[in-house]
């Protein structure tokens, strides 16, 4: 069963975060086939129909700019779940059938054609990005490089599926109530993202529900996420696992920044 938030996210508009998680549905699909451990010859489409859901339902919560072939992939699960619970209805006796003609074939074949089709490129893909390239991953001999030129070493990307996930358990922890307010309360996400590296200079290194005021407000907690996002795509912060599906934890990386939210709009309420 799929355990759902409590309450849900701000529609405001006023924030846009683009991110870009997946390469598209198919991408999205196989993320959630491999993570739960399932068979793409036998997928049990009402249960991904439903995870499915939930991602898009999250992205488009958060305000993430949301491509139309995402949504034809929900409507296509949906529609293959309504097929598979109708009963098949039984052969017809001395009828002549055509042998072109669809005879209760399995709803899912089509998609499980897609799946491994993505796959096999996917695979393809991967496997020309491990080759060396050069100026890339191949540099002649050149003048030393030392230590004071380096400046910031780029960092390896972050799969942010999996800051929306911790986020969604954060959430369905807390149990929130919704919140009635009178006059809206305004949140910076500059101030939030000065307070949270403030944070993380005394320990360098906390758990990401850490980094969440236990007596904050829904508009806080999102504020917070966002800002933990504007930090990662800044390369503020860097994020780890210590194994698959294990806490994830959030480290400092630029310790020298003296108004770490000067740059960022304080646009959101």
């Amino acid at each position: 069963m799929i355990d759902p938030l409590d309450e849900p996210f701000t529609d405001d508009p006023l924030v846009r975060v683009q991110l870009d998680v997946f390469e598209g549905p198919l991408d999205l699909l196989l993320h959630l086939i491999q993570k739960h451990e399932l068979d793409i010859f036998d997928i049990p489409i009402s249960f991904i129909t439903e995870r499915y859901l939930t991602y898009v339902s999250m992205m488009q919560a958060l305000n993430l700019d949301l491509a139309a072939e995402y949504l034809l992939m929900a409507a296509t699960l949906t529609h293959i779940k309504s097929r598979m619970l109708l009963p098949t209805p039984p052969p017809e006796e001395n009828v002549n059938v055509d042998p072109d003609a669809d005879q209760g074939e399995d709803p899912r074949v089509e998609l499980v054609r897609r799946l491994l089709e993505y796959q096999k490129f996917r695979a393809a893909g991967e496997e020309l990005a491990a080759r060396g390239v050069a100026g890339r991953d191949v540099f002649p001999r050149g003048m030393e490089v030392t230590a004071e030129s380096t400046g910031e070493a780029p960092l390896a990307p972050f799969p942010a599926i999996a800051m929306i996930e911790a986020f969604q358990k954060l959430l369905s922890r807390r149990k929130l109530s919704i919140a009635h307010e009178v006059t809206p309360e305004r949140v910076s996400i500059a101030d939030r993202i000065n307070v949270l590296v403030e944070r993380l200079r005394e320990r360098r290194s906390m758990r990401f529900d850490e980094l969440f005021d236990d007596d904050g407000s829904t508009p806080e907690l999102v504020v917070t996420f966002l800002a933990l996002l504007e930090m990662t795509r800044l390369r503020m912060t860097r994020l780890y696992q210590s194994g698959n599906y294990e806490q994830l934890h959030v480290t400092l990386v630029l310790t020298d920044v003296t108004d770490p939210g000067a740059a960022v709009r304080d646009d959101w309420r």
